[in-house]
């Protein structure tokens, strides 16, 4: 069914407690496990009617934020989400409590047993009303920035629609739209910073009521951090701080020669070329038939994908002033359908989401049709190497898309990917420095920012832009605000994306089938254990950083 046929309809929070507290006496009632497993099965079709209902008001609110309708329903959800998440994980306890837990976990595995745990252990009926107050406050964040009408000559743009503009070939164009994307910030600065505020302290008192003495604990039990912790994390962080941060910075010197710069500013932080970065050819329509035709020679699999995508009208690409500004990939049940979400804005980044969030629809689509719906509960560090390995998997694709600049786009997307991680770690460890110091005040946590600044892109230089000089550049990040702990998935990901791409090189068709097999285990097993059987290394460990700096810079990046 196309997207826009589907018939949308408010869940009634009545009606569907009642049906719930049937589900439960009839889980209870069963006598084995077997027939626990077929009332397991009516729970599926429950949570799938109402998780779907649920996305496809999100995606219309986000497709046009200033539809009234779709605004109430989005508030409506925001206000209820916390009684729906009460009811999962009741169900989820009385799984985990069943006499028959040992069938069932043979049914749906270790992996999904261990996230129910973690998802008792991070909700409380208590946290209901801080909960909707979260709720509230992230959709705030979103909207403001959403709603950001910046003024180009005429022509009013959102923070979206200037990219273009921030990576122009002219540092003249760059550095006007810089002030005016900074002025936004700075204009909203304290309305950022209060919003921010009150979220750590919710955040804070969330955990205080469960126990924990800060938020980073139940922070990572609601990212279902199901096989490392803090630790490791910290681990990977120092590697990167150590080997990664070094390699970075000489790809920052390298481009600053190639821009015939004396110093790099941020106004050049996202420009590779001095003739500009390359940009897409072709129309938005043009672009989505190369795409089809990409992933109609990639595999079979990515074919069957991909028709199904276009044939049902599942994405919506373009930018438009009143969309929400990112790109996303989600997924509706009832319809087995993956949905992409992203703003078109004539960069090269069009080409990442036809690259990166079909990496997640693909795997989306491929999970849809394993009948254990755990299986596609997969963590996010799990995900984002689904999405950043397709994006050097479709790399002998990319002349359809940028004809005589397509070595140049190649060249920028490594170094683009490489110098991201830095950026990622630190964005990572503010918010442990945030929530393990939740009384700092925005004064504090801008100079923290500042500081960690300093230790993961040294090269960085904000003059002439007071907020950011100040520290304010993270508020434009809107996983700190909506998704605490989840942008270090992004960086674990990016170096097993590292790693297919140095295997593709050698053996296309074995690193595809590593991929595809890594795809279609979604979540039957641990992270950890599923990089072991697809041939990865962990990042965790000792030495796989530094190995990856070293064919990076071997291979691919002459110094």
């Amino acid at each position: 069914m196309k997207f826009k046929e589907m018939p949308y309809q408010r869940v009634n929070l009545e009606e569907k407690k009642a049906q719930f507290e049937e589900l439960m006496k009839d889980f209870s009632y069963a006598k084995s496990g077997e027939a626990q497993f077929e009332v397991h099965k009516k729970y599926y079709r429950f949570k799938d009617e109402i998780d779907t209902m649920i996305i496809i008001a999100s995606i219309r609110h986000d497709i046009d934020t200033t539809d009234e309708f779709y605004e109430k329903e989005r508030d409506y959800y925001d206000e209820i989400e916390p009684e729906l998440i009460d009811m999962h994980v009741r169900y989820a306890r009385q799984m985990y409590e069943s006499p028959y837990r040992g069938y069932l976990k043979e049914k749906i595995g270790t992996v999904a047993f261990k996230n129910i745990q973690l998802n008792i252990r991070s909700f409380d009926k208590k946290l209901i009303p801080l909960k909707q107050e979260e709720n509230a406050l992230t959709t705030e964040y979103n909207k403001l920035i959403a709603g950001a009408e910046i003024d180009w000559e005429g022509e009013t743009l959102n923070l979206s629609l200037i990219r273009k503009y921030l990576t122009h070939k002219d540092k003249g164009v760059r550095q006007k739209a810089y002030t005016k994307y900074c002025a936004f910030f700075e204009a909203n600065g304290e309305k950022l910073d209060s919003i921010y505020d009150k979220l750590v302290k919710n955040r804070t008192e969330q955990a205080r009521e469960l126990g924990h003495d800060n938020f980073v604990a139940l922070g990572y039990d609601r990212v279902r951090r199901n096989c490392y912790d803090k630790d490791m994390v910290e681990n990977f962080r120092k590697q990167v701080k150590e080997y990664f941060v070094p390699f970075a910075e000489k790809l920052h010197e390298k481009r600053k020669k190639r821009l015939g710069l004396e110093k790099l500013s941020c106004v050049d932080e996202s420009v590779f070329f001095e003739d500009g970065n390359p940009e897409p050819i072709g129309t938005p329509e043009e672009i989505m038939a190369c795409a089809q035709n990409m992933y109609g020679e990639l595999s079979k699999e990515t074919k069957e994908f991909f028709d199904f995508m276009s044939e049902n009208e599942l994405f919506d690409v373009l930018g438009r002033k009143k969309k929400r500004a990112g790109g996303y990939m989600t997924y509706l049940p009832v319809y087995i359908a993956p949905f992409i979400f992203a703003n078109f804005n004539g960069t090269s980044g069009d080409i990442n989401v036809i690259t990166h969030e079909c990496g997640h629809a693909f795997q989306g689509f491929l999970s849809g049709k394993d009948p254990i719906r755990e299986h596609a509960d997969i963590t996010m560090e799990t995900a984002e190497i689904h999405s950043m390995s397709m994006e050097f998997f479709t790399e002998p694709w990319m002349n359809q898309f940028f004809g005589d600049r397509t070595e140049d786009y190649l060249s920028m997307h490594l170094e683009d990917a490489a110098i991201f991680i830095p950026y990622g770690c630190m964005v990572d460890e503010f918010q442990h420095v945030v929530y393990e110091n939740p009384h700092m005040s925005p004064e504090q946590r801008h100079n923290a920012w500042k500081q960690l600044e300093k230790e993961y892109r040294p090269h960085l230089d904000y003059t002439g832009f007071p907020y950011f000089e100040k520290g304010g550049f993270w508020q434009k990040q809107p996983h700190i605000y909506d998704d605490p702990f989840y942008y270090i998935d992004y960086c674990i990901a990016q170096i097993c994306a590292f790693q297919y791409k140095i295997r593709m090189d050698e053996n296309y068709q074995e690193a595809w089938d590593s991929y595809l097999k890594l795809c279609t285990l979604s979540a039957s097993d641990f992270f950890t254990n599923m990089l072991k059987e697809v041939g990865l290394d962990s990042p965790f460990e000792d030495g796989c950083v530094k190995r990856i700096v070293e064919k990076l810079e071997r291979l691919y990046i002459t110094l």
